[in-house]
């Protein structure tokens, strides 16, 4: 099944769930309402003419222009988003892509990270994918058994894939720049 099959089976199962898709790409995607993520990534995984039964990995993007000067000419409104690569063991060699736009802020409240289901139900091993997101870019995973910080210390303050994170000159004593 292709990319485009794979996209049209979506859109005939999940309707207005599926928000947008680009199928020329390098790896092909559709774009998600994230309330209804799980939901798709199940079907993705259980439907036998799918089997997508591998997340190969999740992945936080952060579409900022930091400089106003080029802020106008970027083609894009700020925002996050989050990347789910699939495969399939069952049909080697057969791949799809998830996306989640979010805003960059739950509410266009700054400091309040936006919020997605977790898939770790899904696929067990979204838990580090998941912990490495929310502790680097800052999205929350709802239902998640252990959101915690991953790769930085427990008492590290904001998120570093952020475009508009300013790293501290200091940290516990030691020069940061």
């Amino acid at each position: 099944m292709t990319a485009a099959e794979t996209a049209a089976l979506l859109e005939q199962t999940f309707g207005p769930a599926v928000t947008g898709k680009k199928l020329d790409a390098l790896d092909p995607f559709v774009t998600l309402d994230p309330a209804r993520l799980v939901d798709v990534c199940t079907f993705l995984r259980d439907d036998p003419r799918l089997r997508f039964e591998v997340l190969n990995d999740v992945t936080g993007v952060d579409y900022l222009e930091p400089d106003p000067k080029k802020s106008a000419k970027a083609g894009f409104d700020p925002h996050l988003e989050v990347v789910y690569h699939l495969s399939s063991f069952t049909f080697p060699g057969r791949r799809f892509t998830l996306k989640l736009v979010l805003p960059r802020w739950a509410d266009d409240t700054p400091g309040r990270l936006p919020e997605v289901p977790s898939v770790t139900r899904v696929w067990p091993a979204a838990d580090w994918h998941e912990r490495e997101v929310y502790d680097l870019v800052g999205v929350r995973f709802a239902g998640h058994p252990d959101l915690r910080r991953i790769l930085l210390a427990d008492d590290w303050v904001g998120h570093p894939l952020r475009k508009d994170y300013e790293f501290p000159l200091e940290y516990h004593g030691i020069r940061g720049r």
